[in-house]
Order: C-alpha cells, then sequence, then structure tokens
C-alpha cells in the first residue's frame, strides 16, 4: 500500500521573505509556507513504500550506459589513471552538492521540476520546462540503445556468435576477422559490419531515408512495452522493479571482472587504467572532460531525480541518498572501467598492439569493440547474454526516470482535467510512452544512426549545459543558498554544512560556467565517423536544442509580463504590486 501525506496539520499561514541572496542583484520575493501541510498542495501525493525505494530508483537513474561506455572512453581519450583524479575531485566539489541542491528542493516544494522552480524562482521559470523537454526529448531516443541491446541480446542465443566472423551474406570484402597494424585502414571488422550492415543497414547519410527496419521497429515496441510495465502504476510499480534493475547489473560486472581478468594480457590494460600519464593532467580538456562526465552521469539538469524526490516523506534525510546515489555511481563506472580495461588489455594482446592504439569511439565501445573482444572468449554466447541483459536493466533504469518527469510534470499541472478525461494516471503514462514511441520511428529506419547522433549531439552536449547553467542560477543564486538551507532545517532540523553552502554559493557557479564557455569555444558540428552532416541537417539540429532551450527565456518574458506594473520597474516592486493586487 501507498502511503500519503494527509497535510491536515496546522493551517496557520505564515508568509515570510528571506533577504536577497549576496551572490546576485536580482532575487523576485516569494511567499513561502512554513507548514508542511501547506507545501503538500495535493494531499494524495504519494510517497515511497520505503526510503529504500527511492535510493534504489536514484541509482538507477544515475547508473545508466555512459557508466559502461561514456567513462571508459573519456578515461581511455585521457590518458587512463591521470582522468580519475579530475573526476574525483569534481564528485566531490560539483557533483554530490548539485545533487544535494535538487533533492532538498523537490522534497520540500513536493513537485516536480516545472512547479518546483516556477515557485522557487519565477523569473527563471522555464528552467524546469526546460528540464522536462530535455528529458522527454532523450527518452525518444535513449530507448533506441535499449532497442539496439535487445536486438544483441536475441542475437547472442547461438554459436558461433554472428559477428564472430567475415563469412555472412552481409560482409563486405574489406572484412577482416582482426584489425592490426599491417592492416589496411580502408578495413572493418566482423564486429563493425554486423552494427552498420546487419543490424542498421545504414544508409550512405542523412540524405538517404532508407526503409524501416521491421526487426527493429518490434524491437523498439517491445522496449516501450517493458518500459510501460515497469512504470504504469508510478512509484508503486518502480519501486518494485528497480530492487532487481538496480542490482542485477552489479552481479554481471562482477562476473565479467572475474572472467576477463584471467584473460591474456588483461593486467597491461587494468595498468593503463589505473596508472597515471601526469602529463595528461596538465590539458584543460581532462578537467573539463571531467566535470562534463559527472554532470551527465549523475544527471543534473534533466529533472528525474528532483521529481523522484517529491514523493519522498517530507521530512527524509536527504543527504544520506545524495551521498549514496553519487557515490554509487561513480564506484560503478570504476567498476565498469576495471571491466572495459582489462578486455583492452586482451584484445591488445590479440591484435600484438599497445592498448594506447585500440581503436575506441563513443558508443562503439558497447557495440563494436565489446562484442569483438566477446567472439574470442571461452563460453562467447554466456558472456555476450549477460552482458546485453545488463545494458538492458541499465538502460531502463535510466528511462524510468526520464519518463517519470514528463508523467509526474503533467500530473502536477494538469492533474484535475487530465484525470477527468484519462480517468486513471496508467493511461496518462500509456499516452506518453505511446507519443514517445511514435517519435522514436524515425531513429528505426536506415537512416537511423544518422538521426541518432545528430539528436545525441545537440540534446545531450549543446541544450544540458545552457540548462545546467540556468538550473544552478535560478537555485543558488536567484533563490539563495540562504533560502535552500533553511529549507533544509525546516525538513531535517539541520542546516547544511559550510563546504556544501561554499560549494553552492561559489564553487558549482563557477566550474558551471567554465564548462559552458570551454562548450561554446570547443563546440563542432555533428558527425557520425567520416560523415559530415550537411548545413540543412545542422540546422535540425540546432531546432531541436532549441526545443529545450526557448523555455528558458519564455518562461522569464511570460513572469515579467503577468506582474503588474512597466518593465522598467524592478522586479522586487512589481512582485509587491501584485500581492497588493490580490
Amino acid at each position: 500500500m501507498l502511503n500519503y501525506l494527509n497535510g491536515t496539520a496546522g493551517k496557520l499561514r505564515e508568509i515570510y521573505v528571506l533577504p536577497y541572496s549576496s551572490s546576485f542583484a536580482l532575487n523576485p520575493t516569494l511567499e513561502m509556507e512554513l507548514d508542511q501541510g501547506k507545501m503538500d498542495q495535493e494531499p494524495g501525493r504519494p510517497t515511497w513504500n520505503r526510503q529504500i525505494e527511492f535510493t534504489l530508483a536514484g541509482i538507477g537513474c544515475a547508473v545508466g550506459l555512459g557508466n559502461i561506455w561514456r567513462f571508459p572512453y573519456l578515461c581511455y581519450r585521457s590518458g587512463g589513471g591521470a582522468f580519475l583524479v579530475p573526476y574525483l575531485l569534481m564528485l566531490l566539489v560539483m557533483g554530490i552538492p548539485l545533487l544535494y541542491m535538487e533533492l532538498i528542493l523537490g522534497q520540500y516544494m513536493r513537485r516536480g521540476p516545472v512547479h518546483a522552480l516556477a515557485k522557487a524562482c519565477p523569473l527563471l521559470k522555464g528552467v524546469g520546462l526546460a528540464t522536462v523537454a530535455i528529458s522527454f526529448i532523450m527518452c525518444t531516443y535513449y530507448n533506441i540503445i535499449i532497442t539496439w541491446g535487445l536486438y544483441y541480446l536475441f542475437s547472442s542465443f547461438q554459436s558461433p556468435l554472428p559477428w564472430q566472423s567475415c563469412n555472412n551474406t552481409w560482409n563486405t570484402p574489406n572484412c577482416t576477422d582482426h584489425i592490426n597494424p599491417n592492416t589496411s585502414s580502408h578495413s572493418s571488422t566482423a564486429s563493425q559490419q554486423f552494427f552498420n550492415y546487419r543490424m542498421l543497414e545504414r544508409t550512405g547519410g542523412v540524405e538517404e531515408s532508407g526503409v524501416l527496419r521491421w526487426e527493429l521497429f518490434l524491437l523498439l515496441l517491445l522496449a516501450w512495452i517493458l518500459l510501460y510495465f515497469c512504470i504504469f502504476k508510478g512509484v508503486k510499480s518502480t519501486g518494485k522493479v528497480v530492487y532487481f534493475t538496480a542490482l542485477f547489473p552489479y552481479v554481471i560486472l562482477l562476473a565479467l571482472l572475474i572472467n576477463n581478468v584471467q584473460l591474456p594480457g588483461a593486467m597491461e590494460g587494468i595498468s593503463f587504467f589505473i596508472v597515471p600519464n601526469w602529463e595528461k593532467l596538465l590539458e584543460l580538456e581532462v578537467w573539463i572532460n571531467a566535470a562534463a562526465q559527472i554532470f551527465n552521469s549523475i544527471g543534473i539538469g534533466f529533472g528525474s531525480l528532483m521529481a523522484m524526490s517529491s514523493y519522498n516523506n517530507f521530512n527524509n534525510n536527504i543527504l544520506k541518498d545524495t551521498l549514496a546515489i553519487s557515490i554509487t555511481n561513480s564506484l560503478t563506472s570504476i567498476l565498469a572501467g576495471f571491466v572495459i580495461f582489462s578486455a583492452f588489455g586482451y584484445m591488445s594482446h590479440l591484435q600484438n598492439i599497445p592498448v594506447s592504439e585500440l581503436a575506441v569511439d563513443g558508443p562503439g565501445l558497447v557495440f563494436v569493440v565489446y562484442p569483438q573482444a566477446f567472439a574470442t572468449m571461452p563460453v562467447a554466447p554466456l558472456w555476450a547474454i549477460l552482458f546485453f541483459f545488463m545494458l538492458l536493466c541499465l538502460g531502463l533504469d535510466s528511462q524510468f526516470a526520464m519518463v517519470e518527469v514528463m508523467a509526474t510534470s503533467l500530473m502536477d499541472g494538469f492533474g484535475g482535467p487530465l484525470m477527468k478525461f484519462l480517468r486513471h494516471k496508467e493511461m496518462l503514462v500509456l499516452a506518453v510512452c505511446s507519443t514517445a514511441f511514435l517519435l522514436g520511428i524515425p531513429h528505426v529506419m536506415q537512416v537511423g544512426i544518422y538521426v541518432f547522433q545528430l539528436m545525441d549531439h545537440y540534446t545531450a552536449i549543446v541544450s544540458l549545459m545552457f540548462l545546467a547553467f540556468f538550473e544552478v542560477l535560478a537555485i543558488c543564486g536567484l533563490y539563495g543558498v540562504r533560502r535552500l538551507s533553511a529549507n533544509l532545517k525546516e525538513m531535517t532540523g539541520n542546516r547544511p554544512n559550510i563546504f556544501f553552502r561554499v560549494c553552492w554559493m561559489f564553487v558549482a557557479p563557477l566550474l558551471i560556467t567554465i564548462i559552458l564557455v570551454f562548450t561554446i569555444i570547443q563546440f563542432k558540428p555533428a558527425r557520425y565517423e567520416d560523415y559530415v552532416y550537411p548545413p540543412w541537417a545542422q540546422g535540425i539540429g540546432w531546432v531541436i536544442a532549441m526545443a529545450s532551450i526557448i523555455w528558458i527565456p519564455l518562461g522569464a518574458l511570460h513572469t515579467l509580463w503577468v506582474l503588474p506594473g512597466s518593465f522598467t520597474e524592478p522586479t522586487m516592486e512589481r512582485r509587491k504590486n501584485s500581492r497588493k493586487s490580490r
């Protein structure tokens, strides 16, 4: 049974205004209700059955496919062990404090990101809308990765594995079983050709749409059906599923690690992973990549964890959840690093080349490089099945959160009218999943990989950095560290310590600004392998990016428009006039 907050205690209305944040000049006055009952404007809002369910759901949201491929890839590109130094430092000064900030606001406001940020900072209420927009856009194409994982999972139930040799109908004359230094640069491995020519059947570019890949279409439908039945009851069903999906991947990771370390050459790969190349620490890009990985991995700016924390008990000790989620996320990345780099060492042994010269490139790590390593392992199909089933669990966990953001926001804003029309929340979740499924169909056409890469580049790289900057500005700056601290004290009886307050006021805003600046300076147009997108496709990419960013200025303009007074009148005065006119 779900626990419900009744919010019936004490309806004494106490309105107060905290002083301006010392860091920023503009800080709209807010009407704050100090009574828990008043913050819970929805008496029937459900809570997690047990607090461990929220912790596991948060871990499942943070721990995803990025831990398996993005972290090892960035670590590999940044000189191995040298990447761990800035990575752990950024976790301490940015990852943990910003996650703590989001969870405090979500738990206190008892709303999803849209209404929580609108109440905290009306001027930047568009940030909440932007978090929902970016989460929904990402969930439409993130499920494609789960679709690919299902394709590989079902293809693994055979021996030999279909990507093990070049004796297949989809292979081209330049296919080779192993890449070595003497192989032509125009050659490609059997694993690469299975991904490109068997599963994707990709066209030559975004100009050629090709036809629908019916196998992938049905697997995409299956992925959304699995997701729906995991979350259709809200926190009631998600809380049960995460016991398995959040914990089982660790069993598989440990099994893979035990197998991999026994392979020849594994120790060379692990040595590359843990022994720093100190010269790399002098490169600014390594530090920027470390900060960006912490930010993307934990999910700051997506609104997912803020939405989930809104279902917590009001007096929950949120610091324990923050530490559990953030530290487990980073330890998982490091564990995955040992698994992946031990396989790198094995591949370097087979190809007789140094680990640093392996061909490793982004998502191809999961669907090209690692399957290639499986093909030569003992009992190859077993390890392939375990690996891709683990990817399925990790992908579903992350999808739970992204879909829940949209469902929670719709219920918070339009719960009454929607329930009159749909009658049950399960139907709302079905509508969200169905819409996202339809929008994902272009990804399962032969042109799909180019659509996927375009959306990922302009959403996960461009949009997210702008969104993160404005979220920190809204909460740490305009809402203010003093108010956030008061909220925490009201919930738990204790204010945050000096470390968190310093990080919120100075360190986090500075780091986010630096990341944003370098994202702009180092921005490169989207490309897939050697294919460069035409200008019209890049334009579509910017439209995709603006689909989430545009809500920030629109929200600010709406706030200024609805408040009484002229635009030249200070916002503080306009808020006072607004209250007098009520």
